[in-house]
């Protein structure tokens, strides 16, 4: 590659000299020999923190097989389960610890040594400046230290090794220490976390979820329709707005809505109460996948929100249907079909009796108008939606590290499809005008999702943008949601589970054909005769039944397996979560997680089962990455650069 004097003279900055510019290039060449990191993939998650987080801590079962790695033929089980617990949990494990053993400090000495020798395995595959970065301020010296001396006995450093870690013992230090420690293994086992959608709805706290997020060390996140539908709502569409809240009562959770974001739900409540008073609303009855503990009229209290803001829904979707045909979603008007006074609904000719036949706030002439009431109360809900500072930052942070694709290290990451025909053609859909297909589809699906969150208030832009939101979380040939439709309206109204039919689109079944694999990784830009695969999740796989993860040859992975509580049960298991390390693909099936106590007391840790899905042709190393192609790029042009100070194009600077 040519580059320019111009180019190479802005380099020469921070570059001013042959010695210079060798050094560096010294530098990244021996990067890009060393093993490429740990990514770890995790998708469908729906609130449910506590096992996200044990899984986070225990990064699928690296540590685990890390501490293997070293002791297993020196510790027992037990032994081993016990250091795993110590890094997961260090300081609540540690107050445990202390309560049964008899000679701290001989233990201290021990666990110290053995956390080192575990923190050093971890580190091995980075660059001592990069493990650097990532150290604590109180014991970062130390421990770099530590992990990188000799650990040979009778070495020139055991004597400075040894005082060392008395020292942390004699000085009361060893608690902070083993603390600082296993968070930096933590931070260590994983190079990289993929989030592939859903981060949100079902399980009780998504926003602890995303506190953690934030702050982790390297992080990416390709929206789920569940996302998508919160994004909006932060945006401040409405119908958004209502079905964020349909969701969360359907739930009886409002844990996150109201403690984790500070919206205020008491406005619902009161006109719930004045609405539906003497309706015992029972279709409308909560699914309780997280256990809540609820009276009987808690119960009755939640069904009763539950319908009100769910039919406050089926008007703003009807409005929002209306406002843009070209969406195709026709299907989803409900409203205007019912035959009030009978009691009954037409669908497609034929006629249905409603299992609940009242409707108090809806105008037959006009069955898609809000209410007086029902605009107060949404325009209220909206205000507090946009105001919650919490719900903000966490959406902000959606959109700078989210995307509704991914290509990284030959692999291509989204949350549900990509549009089908059933020829195994793109679908072509139309949007302002123009035609939109496969990867072009979901590019301009980005650029509308961001205009409806950042796009000027009251311009043409934002409003569409807002409305597209909605549209990508249900709508017929959306990319993040994939069915013809979404039946919530009949699954409540509508005893016939044959109107409760979605169908999916036929990419689901085009991509178990590993040439449909190809013809969509090619679409994306990737060769498919790489080391390449597709990585969704959307769709909880059934173990149960039968149904595989691994799919087209190994080509596409599916990695939901219903990590939240309300798939356990069609699943069969609690979760999938993916490796991809230096020699291959990992897929791991967790069960389900019982809890953060049982798991510091008793050691339970995830039971998980790894599986090698796809060994890499040779060891992959940082120069078989993304970073390693733009290390080779930064090192193609300091080549360049010592060329011209050698011919003399470029003079280098003297100090």
């Amino acid at each position: 590659m040519e580059y320019s004097t111009e180019y190479l003279n802005l380099l020469s900055e921070q570059y001013p000299s042959i010695k210079s510019a060798c050094s560096e290039i010294i530098r990244l060449q021996a990067r890009q020999k060393l093993p490429k990191l740990t990514e770890h993939f995790m998708s469908d998650i729906h609130g449910e923190y506590e096992a996200f987080l044990h899984i986070l801590k225990n990064a699928s079962g690296v540590i685990k097989d890390k501490i293997t790695s070293i002791y297993g033929r020196t510790l027992s089980e037990s032994d081993r389960q016990l250091l795993c617990t110590l890094i997961y949990y260090p300081q609540q494990k540690l107050d445990l610890i202390k309560r049964q053993v008899e000679n701290i400090d001989d233990w201290y000495k021990i666990t110290l040594y053995r956390l080192i020798e575990i923190c050093r395995l971890v580190a091995s595959k980075y660059r001592r400046a990069t493990v650097r970065s990532f150290l604590p301020e109180s014991f970062g010296d130390t421990i770099d230290e530590l992990i990188h001396s000799d650990r040979d006995f009778g070495s020139d450093k055991e004597g400075y090794y040894n005082e060392c870690i008395n020292s942390i013992i004699e000085l009361s230090q060893a608690d902070a220490f083993i603390v600082d420690i296993s968070k930096l293994i933590q931070t260590l086992a994983i190079g990289r976390l993929h989030i592939i959608g859903d981060i949100f709805d079902r399980g009780p706290r998504a926003d602890i979820i995303l506190d953690r997020l934030l702050n982790y060390h390297s992080v990416d996140i390709q929206w789920g329709n569940h996302d998508v539908q919160w994004m909006g709502a932060a945006a401040g569409s409405l119908a958004c707005i209502a079905t964020v809240l349909s969701i969360s009562t359907r739930y009886s959770n409002f844990d996150c809505i109201e403690d984790g974001y500070g919206i205020n739900m008491r406005p619902l409540t009161v006109f719930a109460m004045e609405t539906y008073g003497g309706d015992d609303c029972e279709c409308f009855a909560l699914r309780n996948p997280n256990h809540v503990t609820l009276s009987q009229h808690d119960s009755a209290l939640w069904a009763k929100m539950h319908k009100a803001i769910s039919i406050i829904q089926f008007k703003l979707e009807g409005q929002l249907i209306k406002r843009h045909p070209e969406f195709k979603m026709d299907n989803h008007l409900m409203l205007d079909k019912i035959d009030y006074e009978k009691g009954t609904i037409n669908l497609d000719g034929k006629v249905y009796e409603l299992r609940d036949k009242n409707f108090p706030t809806v105008d037959p002439a006009d069955p898609f108008r809000l209410t007086q009431e029902e605009q107060t109360l949404m325009e209220s809900l909206r205000s507090s939606f946009l105001h919650s500072q919490k719900l903000q930052q966490h959406i902000r942070f959606m959109y700078s590290k989210g995307s509704m694709y991914l290509c990284y290290n030959n692999n291509l990451l989204y949350h549900g499809c990509i549009p089908m025909n059933e020829d195994g053609s793109f679908t072509k859909v139309e949007i302002g005008g123009k035609i939109y297909s496969g990867k072009s589809l979901l590019d301009k699906a980005e650029q509308l999702a961001r205009e409806g969150y950042f796009g000027k208030i009251g311009s043409p832009q934002k409003e569409y943008g807002e409305d597209f939101l909605w549209f990508l979380w249900c709508g017929n040939r959306s990319p993040v949601y994939g069915k013809n439709k979404m039946t919530t309206f009949e699954r409540f109204f509508i005893s016939d589970k044959d109107t409760w039919e979605e169908i999916k689109d036929p990419y689901y079944r085009l991509v178990e054909k590993p040439e449909t694999c190809d013809k969509i990784l090619e679409e994306f830009g990737l060769d498919p005769n790489d080391f390449t695969h597709i990585i969704n999740g959307h769709v909880p796989v059934k173990i149960k039944i039968g149904e595989s993860p691994v799919k087209a040859g190994g080509k596409l992975l599916v990695i939901d397996g219903g990590m939240a509580k309300a798939y356990h049960e069609q699943t069969g298991i609690a979760g999938y979560t993916l490796l991809f390390n230096s020699h291959g693909l990992l897929l791991s099936a967790h069960d389900a997680f019982e809890s953060v106590s049982s798991a510091i007391s008793q050691e339970k840790d995830i039971h998980s089962t790894l599986e090698n899905i796809d060994t890499a042709p040779r060891r992959l190393l940082v120069a078989d990455t993304d970073m390693g192609k733009e290390l080779q790029q930064r090192i193609d042009a300091l080549h360049a650069l010592v060329r011209a100070y050698r011919n003399g194009t470029i003079r280098g600077k003297v100090k």
